[in-house]
């Protein structure tokens, strides 16, 4: 079946002259060889061919742009597409075997198709030592990817909901205790919800009889939204006699083919709980008005993965994005008559068992009083970011005192559901709002190193051009360290769920080897009790890493969790890109670069080069660094033994190096690459500071296979003509000046236009000379 289906595809998607441009290529090749364009050449070519990085690099690409290609797959069952990606990579290594690939060649030059697939299938399965070191973590775990990490994305659904499923995993449903985990603290639900269904079924004219009155039949959603929101004001004024405290005035909002304001694209929601009672009516409902978003389907077959539950976490992370305090979001799905709970947070979702709303009306009035009920806490907001003269605040304990700092406003919050979720608060200290502060909140896997550790130690070693540390803790929530297991599900048992499988659990990070290079092991601590910490030139308290588990000491209970970190730093800047200038932008990129490299010699790895974590400071009135790196999350030791505790492959994605996105063990190399990757992204994606424009072409770097994405890295930068006119037609006007810059880094990142292979730290100042020359003529 597989081989019909194959010749099916190669049949309706011939290769025509789809090989012509690469035999052209090939007797231009020849010709300048002094060779003449035969089959013989080949062998004339030999290591010379190579050592030109042109002809056997065109060897790989070739079958890549024919359509074929996306539509196969390969014999291991993979997308052809991504072997040839990944063949087309390691041609470019010096011990890379050349007769591998001698007949796809001869093929494509004869022009016999029958022929050329079938050497494409020989190329990519036989099996070749990888070109360099390999993170074994990447055999173990999968490439860790979420929609966080989108730079400049128009984030059409096709492409979000591709990467929101990855996000998301195995999502779980009917956890038993679920409705008493999330409804449970709620005072007197259970009997005042007993007493207004007691209402609904009572009179000559019930609201409850064998099933709801006025539901429609047809589970139309016109229909049902309408009957929804009718039922609800009813069961709210049955209830008001018995609430002793007054109700919030939360009210459902149904308004299926308005668009809700706050997206990056264009999205609208089936149904909602919001609190302001003028939001959708006299204006536009924003997302940050949503407190429960529903979702409705008239099939009640719909309630699975790829229908209903998806639909919801879209809303989900909308919500999430909008509201820079939520912990987590509670939702719900009605399909046909069935109906779920649900909750999303940052290790995915989760959701009630399925129940029929017209046979369990009790649970029904349960469920909406609790959603009309419920305080701030209950649905997620963070208590501790508190509110006082409509100033919002933390409070801090640091050197035997308490100190309040002010938020002014937020300079970023990750566009996601599950992962670290990263919140940045702009702040200041009550009473002295000239000395900035940034407040960062993220959830990290208890295995991972505690950045405010790694920043505290980087600082108190006097590392330049590297956000300072001020302060750190793991947050607290009612007496507990907050974490997504026991504080935000209640103890929840995902092994519960009807649909829980083992297979599916991903054992935590402390469980799988990390790709880097690590000698002199740190002590081992209990993960998530670490305790707040501020003073920087104090010595650092005993067993002062976490250190991660043996493999061999794996439990059944492998199921990961994420502890809620905070850390406070003493550097305020803006992203980068932002610069007012050209001038002050490689400038800024130059003190980063210098940054990477003092954090380096205190043995510390970044690992995350992007144009979120490179920030400028342009305002004279600000002490913070000219320029400096933040977000050591993925950071790890240079020399040490175990696991980081970060799941395979690291970095956000449009800014990797072409060798991280394979694999290799992360090198400093690979960072230095990055920096390169996002001025290009820079020069491509900005009209000026700050104006971000997306670009069809290049908005694909978000979303495709990791080898697919570094194949399309080194066909940009393997050949200088092809990579003069990519950032010719594509920079903005703005940056054009700059392309010879960047063809100048691409000769030095890039040696005999390919991927590095030997470590070279004179790159440090070999890239930085080349920006402060630039940016002082451009100056």
């Amino acid at each position: 079946m597989a081989d019909q289906l194959r010749s099916k595809i190669i049949k309706d998607n011939p290769i025509g002259k789809g090989l012509d441009a690469f035999r052209a290529l090939f007797i231009s090749i020849c010709e300048g060889a002094n060779i003449s364009g035969t089959l013989d050449a080949l062998e004339q070519l030999g290591q010379e061919g190579k050592k030109d990085g042109t002809a056997w690099f065109c060897c790989a690409s070739l079958t890549i742009i024919l359509p074929a290609a996306r539509l196969l797959r390969s014999n291991s069952g993979r997308a052809l597409f991504s072997e040839l990606s990944r063949l087309n990579t390691a041609i470019t290594f010096d011990d890379f075997d050349l007769d591998r690939i001698k007949p796809l060649l001869k093929s494509a030059i004869t022009g016999d198709p029958d022929d050329v697939w079938g050497q494409v299938y020989k190329a990519v399965t036989e099996s070749t030592p990888p070109p360099r070191a390999i993170a074994s973590s990447v055999q173990q775990t999968p490439w860790l990817y979420n929609t966080s990490g989108f730079a400049n994305s128009s984030e059409y659904r096709k492409d979000v909901d591709r990467v929101l499923r990855d996000e998301l995993g195995a999502i779980y449903v009917g956890l038993p205790r679920f409705h008493e985990a999330f409804f449970g603290r709620i005072a007197g639900l259970k009997i005042i919800s007993e007493a207004v269904f007691k209402k609904c079924i009572e009179g000559s004219e019930p609201l409850f009889s064998n099933g709801w009155s006025g539901w429609p039949t047809d589970a139309n959603q016109d229909d049902v939204l309408s009957w929804f929101t009718e039922l609800n004001e009813k069961l709210a004024t049955f209830a008001e006699g018995y609430k002793s405290t007054p109700t919030h005035r939360r009210r459902p909002l149904a308004q299926p083919n308005k668009p809700i304001q706050g997206s990056t694209a264009e999205r609208k929601l089936d149904v909602g709980f919001v609190d302001n009672p003028k939001a959708g009516k006299d204006s536009r409902c924003h997302w940050s008005h949503i407190l429960i978003p529903g979702e409705l389907k008239s099939n009640p077959s719909a309630d699975k993965a790829s229908k209903a539950w998806l639909d919801l976490g879209r809303y989900a992370r909308e919500v999430l994005a909008a509201q820079d305090t939520r912990r987590f979001v509670l939702g719900f799905t009605i399909c046909g008559s069935l109906m779920r709970i649900w909750e999303f947070d940052r290790l995915g979702g989760i959701a009630s068992e399925q129940f029929d709303i017209n046979k369990d009306g009790l649970q029904f009035v349960s469920t909406v009083l609790g959603f009309l009920w419920m305080n701030e806490e209950e649905l997620g907001f963070d208590p501790t970011i508190m509110t006082a003269n409509d100033k919002r605040f933390i409070e801090i304990e640091r050197d035997g005192s308490t100190e309040r700092l002010i938020i002014d406003e937020v300079m970023q919050r990750a566009r996601c559901i599950a992962g670290r979720a990263t919140t940045c608060w702009k702040a200041h200290h009550e009473g002295h709002p000239q000395i900035p502060l940034v407040i960062k909140d993220s959830w990290q896997y208890p295995e991972r190193d505690e950045e405010g550790e790694l920043l505290r130690e980087a600082t108190g070693q006097g590392v330049v051009n590297v956000a300072r540390y001020y302060y750190h803790e793991t947050v607290q929530v009612r007496g507990t360290d907050d974490n997504i297991r026991r504080n935000v599900r209640g103890g929840l048992d995902i092994t519960t769920a009807t649909n829980y499988r083992p297979e599916r659990s991903m054992p935590p990070p402390s469980m799988i080897a990390s790709g880097a290079s690590r000698r002199g092991r740190s002590s081992s601590r209990a993960a998530g009790k670490k305790r707040s910490s501020s003073q920087i030139g104090a010595p650092l308290p005993p067993n002062k890493r976490s250190c991660s588990a043996s493999p061999t000491k794996a439990s059944g209970d492998a199921l990961s969790n994420r502890v809620h970190r905070r850390v406070i730093l003493r550097d305020y800047g803006k992203p980068i890109y932002e610069a007012s200038s050209r001038s002050a932008l490689l400038a800024a990129l130059e003190g980063c670069i210098e940054g990477h490299e003092s954090l380096r010699k205190a043995a510390f790895l970044h690992r995350d080069i992007s144009i979120n974590n490179l920030m400028i400071n342009e305002d004279d009135d600000n002490l913070s660094w000219p320029s400096f790196l933040i977000d050591l999350d993925l950071a790890v030791k240079e020399q040490r033994d175990g696991a980081s505790g970060a799941k395979g492959k690291t970095g956000t994605r449009a800014f990797m190096a072409i060798g991280a996105l394979l694999g290799e063990q992360h090198s400093f190399m690979h960072d230095l690459e990055s920096f390169f990757w996002v001025l290009f992204w820079i020069c491509i994606h900005y009209k000026g500071p700050d104006e971000g424009r997306a670009v069809p072409r290049f908005e694909k770097w978000n979303y495709v296979d990791t080898e697919e994405l570094a194949g399309m890295k080194l066909g940009v930068v393997a050949k200088e003509a092809i990579f003069m006119k990519t950032i010719t037609d594509n920079f903005t006007p703005y940056y054009e000046p700059l392309i010879p810059l960047l063809n100048r880094l691409r000769k030095i990142v890039f040696p005999k236009d390919k991927p590095w292979e030997q470590e070279d730290e004179k790159l440090y100042s070999r890239m930085r000379e080349i920006l402060r020359k630039d940016w002082k003529d451009l100056k």
